[in-house]
């Protein structure tokens, strides 16, 4: 009982570190694969995998289209002509996708969004993958 202040500290500290997993584990703006085939089928969304083009070529999202990260700038808007649809970007795991959305996001794409985990998780889940 005389350490009972470091306890307390340790205690919150470990709650502290696991509250994100706790909290649902995906970061703001990111999308699990399940919600993103609901947005998909019910909002029409627009899914770009931001991969180079050998990445799309071994396997992407039904009906994407491939935007390699480096010319997201550069021709989203020409790619996807309404703003107001949802833009769900992927990419393998999951980290340029997430860059992507927050780029989309600046040029005025408000529903962009990233699917966490990318490709690995979207393959996990067992659904669709197309290959060129």
């Amino acid at each position: 009982m005389d350490n009972w202040m470091l306890i307390s500290v340790a205690l919150s500290s470990g709650a502290l570190l696991l509250w994100p997993v706790i909290a649902g584990g995906t970061r703001a703006g990111s999308l699990s694969p399940a919600a993103a085939v609901q947005l998909i089928n019910r909002e029409k969304a627009v899914v770009i995998y931001v991969g180079e083009p050998h990445e799309f070529a071994q396997g992407h999202v039904v009906g994407s289209k491939n935007l390699p990260f480096g010319e997201v700038d550069a021709k989203l808007a020409g790619l996807v002509k309404n703003k107001s649809l949802p833009v769900i970007m992927v990419c393998p795991v999951g980290s340029r996708a997430s860059r992507a959305a927050a780029m989309a996001k600046k040029l005025g794409f408000e529903q962009a969004q990233a699917i966490a985990g990318g490709m690995k998780a979207w393959r996990e889940s067992g659904l669709p993958v197309e290959k060129a």
